[in-house]
């Protein structure tokens, strides 16, 4: 029974030791990973180059651009008028009668019709709106990956970072332990 004993207390022993090293990592590559500085002064350009791109993407820089071609593609879109009604219609109106529930119900069967006639016509006029939506579409869970990259990429401990605080967890924990 000893035996076993001894054996099951090496091995959480060994458990522990390994906890603290897996530990020690931890902390190391943690350090690595937020000092920026120490990454910015070995590789300025790719660490300015993935934060400008971390700062495009939280921005809502895609979207703005898809939407700017979208109005340079179609044109400005024209300001609301004063007034709805041109004087062709308010005369029209006119016509109709004063009995204001029988008027909207014309208008209402009139335009029913109207809208059932150009139905087809209007199904195809919208297709270039179901593009950019399908575009939009496709192109957001792609940036989001992009911008989920870039973010990753700036604050990925390299080795030499990793490295250096790694050396200086474990000889802080030395001289905590040496006390």
């Amino acid at each position: 029974m000893a035996a076993r004993t001894d054996a099951a207390r090496a091995e959480a022993v060994a458990a522990r030791e390994g906890l603290v090293e897996e530990l020690v990592r931890l902390e190391a590559a943690g350090r690595a990973a937020v000092d920026v500085p120490a990454r910015l002064r070995r590789e300025p350009a790719k660490v300015a180059g993935a934060a400008v791109g971390a700062a495009f993407l939280l921005a809502g820089g895609p979207g703005r651009i898809v939407r700017r071609l979208r109005r340079a593609l179609r044109g400005p879109s024209a300001d609301v008028p004063a007034s709805m009604l041109p004087p062709q219609i308010e005369r029209t109106l006119k016509k109709l009668g004063p009995d204001g529930d029988r008027v909207r119900g014309t208008l209402e069967r009139d335009f029913a019709r109207y809208l059932d006639e150009r139905a087809p016509e209007r199904r195809e006029r919208d297709l270039g709106g179901t593009l950019s939506t399908l575009l939009s579409n496709v192109l957001k869970p792609v940036t989001q990956r992009a911008g989920r990259r870039l973010a990753e990429e700036l604050f990925d401990a390299d080795r030499t970072t990793s490295s250096d605080a790694l050396r200086d967890v474990r000889s802080r924990r030395k001289r905590g332990s040496d006390r």
